[in-house]
């Protein structure tokens, strides 16, 4: 009887829905306690630490599921696809909180913004302030296609790392 080969899409689609669904608990927490407008240290790190243990948990999962071997590229499209799932899970709720449950997120958030770039810049003028409120309302959207962008690189460096540190081919053995 022919072995069954283990998929590795198959570890990326569940633990990328588990990155997106920690995420998003992540996110209403944040936005419960008022700090989903901030862009600060502190939840850019803890982000990428919740992202590099999924997908160490998800290529660990893989390399036992397939008898204990691992090749870096399996680990590769692993985290990437870990990476992509969840950020697509991320960006949705994104969308949905920007446009439904709280449509003036930019403008709240531009509010929130001003006191520091005005104090970064005390030469801008209101009217040159109000210009670039409606530039960066205008391309909003490119934030969707940069996070993809940005967590698929992500994914590559931690599921190289986790590659490197669990590889195991039939050779060694």
């Amino acid at each position: 009887m022919e072995e069954q080969k283990v998929k590795t899409g198959k570890f990326a689609l569940n633990y990328g829905l588990l990155s997106g669904l920690i995420s998003v608990v992540f996110g209403v927490m944040l936005y419960t306690q008022k700090m989903h407008y901030e862009t600060s240290t502190a939840v850019i790190v803890i982000s990428i630490v919740i992202l590099a243990s999924i997908i160490f948990l998800g290529v660990n999962a893989f390399k036992k599921a397939n008898g204990g071997y691992l090749s870096i590229s399996e680990a590769l499209k692993i985290g990437v696809g870990i990476a992509l799932v969840g950020a697509i899970v991320s960006l949705i709720y994104q969308y949905v909180l920007t446009t439904f449950i709280e449509p003036d997120f930019m403008d709240k958030a531009m509010e929130l913004a001003k006191p520091k770039a005005m104090a970064q810049n005390p030469n801008m003028t209101e009217e040159q302030w109000q210009q670039g409120v409606e530039m960066q309302k205008g391309f909003a959207w490119v934030q969707y296609p940069i996070l993809l962008i940005m967590n698929s690189i992500l994914g590559l460096i931690i599921g190289l790392i986790t590659g490197l540190i669990l590889k195991k081919s039939k050779a060694d053995y």
